[in-house]
């Protein structure tokens, strides 16, 4: 029986399931979905590649070339709302589904301008290293424009429990998402050439793009710090106080937060004077534990103050402090029992439509909740506070999303990190996840121990390795007692800065230069099954 009807008939088949516009929109979005899917809670890593793959493949025209720049735009468009609609449900959980969808639409054109430099790319030699460079590229653009970017659903963060979370400690979070992006482009070329059965060099190469982070990172794994890091440990304790109730409203109730976590330290120090729990040197409070000012309130100074005499140990108070000028700023305080206010961080990253509204005027016609937005001003100073003699990193919140923060603290000598944070206003969803897989992938970037100290959960002690030890429940009292290693030695990622992602830029933009002056060289090819894009 001859072959040439079957192999015609599977010819005729592919093309159905390629050719079509709205098969190919499909699958970006399903790209798209897939990405999100491998975010935390789901310890589904692995399926981030899968999605960069899939949307590789559509941006390819699945080996064939000839898409439109547009259509690459439209399709890295789609790919993007199936990643960040369900990734960002919870900006919108208290204040309705209008700025949950529009973050998401306008964050989405950064992945439609990968699309279309992807397809730009897509005919260069080594294509698969120049497309995930690409991604580098407007993943950076999200973290920076506009109104000081939005770095949520970075690539890195998604890896807190996978196999190429080592390379942080050698790039940080962008040398982490371009060996997401570059493992997936590698497996899209692959899986081009299986089906084409080219076994040439270019399968050779797709092969090793997709497979050589991964190395790379099996060999990084034995070296990462660990808890049994560090010149000494000392021991630390996380304060989750919890909150009257969810929501924008949790804390028109601020004596009630304030008092929980008073009674839950004063819990612990019970614990301790019985001997169940080991004395800490540190105590730390998440963000908005007091945001009544203690500095102007004396009962809210008193109670800390009780606090600490009872557990003997400083606490970090995350607090909100007023400003002569009535502006706020969200701090964390050093308060010592004994000697009182010490140490500041005032956060430096603040959050856009949270913290503050720009254009105020403008959006408020948008939304009835826009007034509700803060007056917080940004701090200064470089990161680090000092307590019982140690030098702390802090990242508060919002902060922790951002490379240079915990950059700066590190290179400022912190010798732990903590993130205290809060999160009632975003309810019981799936951003309480998101972020602690920040912190770990920030732990493994520069080698230190972090402290997540939450309002309502989840609060954690994060290994140098990234790996959880321990940590709480969401809406719960509860405290978190470890001892953990201080260092002074400091990873190649710390050491490198944002020198990683500046190189991975120059390189994507090299590619998008020669792309360019190539594609006006050549003379007009036709657009293989793109007449409607």
């Amino acid at each position: 029986m001859s072959v040439e009807p079957i192999v015609g008939e599977r010819s005729r088949l592919t093309a159905l399931l390629t050719d079509s516009i709205w098969l190919r929109s499909l699958y970006s979005a399903a790209g798209g979905f897939l990405i999100f899917a491998g975010f935390p809670p789901r310890p589904l890593w692995f399926l981030a590649p899968v999605g960069i793959a899939l949307l590789t493949c559509v941006l390819t025209n699945f080996g064939r070339g000839g898409l439109r720049l547009r259509a690459g735009f439209g399709y890295g468009y789609l790919a993007g709302l199936g990643f960040l609609i369900p990734l960002l449900p919870w900006i919108g959980v208290f204040v309705g589904a209008l700025p949950w969808i529009a973050l998401a639409a306008v964050e989405s054109l950064f992945i439609g301008l990968f699309g279309l430099l992807a397809v730009l790319v897509s005919r260069s030699p080594w294509a698969p290293l120049w497309i995930a460079a690409t991604w580098t590229l407007t993943e950076w653009l999200r973290s920076s424009v506009p109104f000081g970017g939005f770095p949520w659903g970075r690539l890195a963060f998604g890896q807190s429990e996978g196999l190429l979370l080592p390379l942080a400690s050698l790039g940080g979070a962008p040398l982490l998402s371009f060996a997401v992006a570059l493992t997936g482009t590698g497996l899209a070329a692959a899986a081009i050439a299986v089906a084409n059965k080219r076994w040439d060099k270019g399968f050779v190469g797709a092969i090793a793009a997709a497979v050589v982070p991964v190395l790379l990172a099996v060999i990084v794994s034995p070296f990462l710090a660990t808890m049994d890091s560090g010149e000494k440990t000392i021991t630390v304790a996380a304060i989750q106080g919890s909150v009257p109730r969810l929501g924008l409203d949790f804390n028109s109730q601020r004596k009630q937060v304030l008092d929980n976590h008073v009674a839950e330290t004063l819990r612990l120090a019970d614990e301790v004077d019985a001997g169940r729990v080991k004395q800490p040197d540190i105590v730390i409070w998440p963000e908005n534990a007091s945001d009544i000012d203690p500095l102007r309130n004396v009962d809210a100074a008193a109670d800390i103050t009780r606090a600490s005499v009872s557990i003997g140990a400083p606490i970090l108070v995350g607090t909100v402090l007023v400003n002569a000028d009535r502006t706020t700023t969200n701090s964390v305080i050093v308060w010592d029992g004994n000697k009182g206010p010490q140490e500041q961080h005032d956060k430096k990253i603040i959050q856009p439509f949270g913290e503050y509204l720009p254009y105020r005027d403008f959006f408020r016609k948008f939304s009835e909740y826009a007034d509700r937005a803060g007056n917080f001003v940004p701090g200064d100073g470089n990161g680090v506070v000092h307590a019982a003699g140690v030098p702390i990193g802090i990242a508060t919140c919002y902060e922790v999303a951002f490379d240079r923060a915990f950059q700066e603290s590190v290179r400022n000598g912190a010798q732990i990190l903590a993130v205290p944070t809060n999160n009632a206003t975003f309810g019981d969803t799936e951003m309480t996840y998101q972020q602690l897989a920040m912190s770990r992938v920030r732990a493994v970037e520069h080698g230190r121990a972090v402290v997540v100290a939450a309002t309502s959960g989840v609060s954690a002690i994060i290994s140098p390795d990234g790996s959880v030890t321990s940590e709480t429940d969401m809406f719960v009292p509860e405290y978190l007692v470890a001892d953990v290693p201080l260092s002074t030695e400091t990873t190649l990622a710390t050491k490198l800065g944002p020198a990683p992602e500046v190189v991975l830029c120059l390189l994507a933009a090299g590619a998008i230069v020669m792309a360019v002056i190539s594609r006006r060289r050549e003379p007009a090819l036709p657009e293989t099954g793109e007449s409607n894009d």
